[in-house]
């Protein structure tokens, strides 16, 4: 089968992208010839299908003035829709699997796609297409859902995009544009869910997926010769520095138990809030951003991974690595993060951005002793093999293929 993987960036800059590879990579080892098309840019990983890639304008770090000259590529880019039309003509795709498409790509892609109808397969990562800023959080990181309502107004008012009136403009020009004009929900075959709960709350506020959506958790290489863990002497934090992820109550939780010595690995926006908060509290150690075999080490010889996110995680790839390894987490009950942690089980939930229950979790786990700690790690690992486990992702992605290709592209677009 020929597959066109689609993701506005080519580079393994969060989570999407992680997917975004790892979904290519197994399909190639199953004979699966595979195409890409994304944006051009000096971070990217090397494709022999980069000279159909576009320049990706990020409108985020211009002035209003070029914004508003940007706008209409913004919405529709008529650059990438040519491109990726000449990406089909010589690749001649069977499917094409989308990941992140709005901003740099813009819905322009879905349009020629259907032109050439070749069937569309979508993973949702995020919440774009239920709101604005795709974290249902406004500027001051409260949680915010206020336009379901589909009057996307609310963003200008409450500045969402990083409280600015530019950018937060940009993005609801971009929802009210899909809202009129280019559905994408009109555009798309099939949904790919990654946590019940974002199923649950697109089909929720949207209409359109009836029958043509499934949930799938993301998945990564698992040992398949067992992974009980050791208790090691430290909790862990990696992933982005920033305010969605939980940073703040998470350093004020650790700060408050001099006795417990947490590591925060990563990068982001709060980097150097992290670096002065940390210089006047030693039991806390930033190492920076860490990958493959480093990250690797920093989970094995870790206690608990601790995920304090404070927004509706979907599928987090740090959860899974963590269960890969047999180490259990402290996850916020928030999202799709309970879907994965069961209390006492594989790990423990507290309440989402609330010191004191973090506070209580910690102590929880710092309480157990060797043959607990055990049970937990077996479990989180089982819990890995049976939700997380490549070849069975394999199968049902394989289905969902021939699924839309043999239903073929003929729904009408109005």
């Amino acid at each position: 089968m020929k597959i066109l993987q689609i993701n506005a960036c080519h580079y393994r800059r969060g989570g999407s992208e992680i997917v975004y590879f790892n979904t290519a990579q197994l399909l190639k080892s199953h004979g699966h010839t595979i195409s890409y098309f994304s944006t051009k840019d000096s971070r990217n990983e090397l494709s022999e299908f980069d000279k159909y890639f576009v320049p990706n304008e990020n409108i985020r770090d211009v002035s209003f003035i070029k914004k508003i000259q940007r706008s209409p590529s913004y919405l529709y880019n008529s650059r990438a829709g040519k491109s990726l039309e000449q990406l089909i003509i010589d690749f001649k795709p069977d499917v094409a699997h989308i990941h992140i498409f709005y901003g740099a790509l813009s819905v322009s892609i879905l349009k020629v796609l259907k032109k050439h109808k070749i069937p569309v397969v979508h993973t949702s990562h995020d919440y774009r297409l239920l709101c604005p800023v795709n974290t249902f959080m406004d500027k001051d990181g409260n949680m915010c859902e206020l336009c379901m309502d589909k009057h996307f107004i609310h963003c200008i008012k409450k500045r969402c995009s990083e409280g600015k009136l530019a950018q937060s403009t940009m993005v609801m020009l971009e929802a009210y544009f899909w809202k009129y004009f280019t559905n994408p929900v009109d555009y798309i075959d099939h949904f790919i869910f990654v946590s019940e709960f974002s199923q649950n709350k697109h089909i929720q506020f949207n209409r359109g997926y009836e029958g043509k959506y499934s949930k799938i958790y993301n998945f990564t290489d698992i040992n398949s010769t067992g992974n009980l863990a050791s208790k090691g002497d430290y909790f862990l934090f990696f992933g982005r520095l920033s305010v969605e992820k939980g940073i703040n109550t998470l350093l004020s939780g650790f700060s408050s138990r001099k006795d417990q010595k947490l590591i925060i690995a990563g990068t982001g926006p709060l980097k150097n809030y992290v670096e002065d908060f940390i210089s006047e509290n030693k039991n806390i150690e930033y190492v920076g951003f860490k990958t493959g075999k480093d990250l690797e080490l920093l989970i094995r010889n870790a206690s608990f991974i601790v995920v304090p996110s404070e927004w509706y995680e979907n599928n987090p790839m740090t959860i899974i690595e963590a269960f890969c390894l047999g180490k259990p987490v402290i996850g916020a009950n928030i999202g799709g993060i309970p879907e994965l942690i069961k209390q006492g089980i594989n790990g423990y939930v507290f309440e989402s951005g609330n010191k004191q229950s973090l506070e209580s979790a910690i102590d929880k786990a710092s309480a157990i002793d060797k043959e607990q700690y055990e049970e937990l790690s077996k479990a989180a690992y089982e819990f890995a093999l049976n939700n997380f486990e490549k070849e069975s992702h394999y199968l049902k992605l394989l289905k969902i293929y021939n699924d839309v290709i043999n239903k073929g592209c003929t729904k009408q677009i109005h």
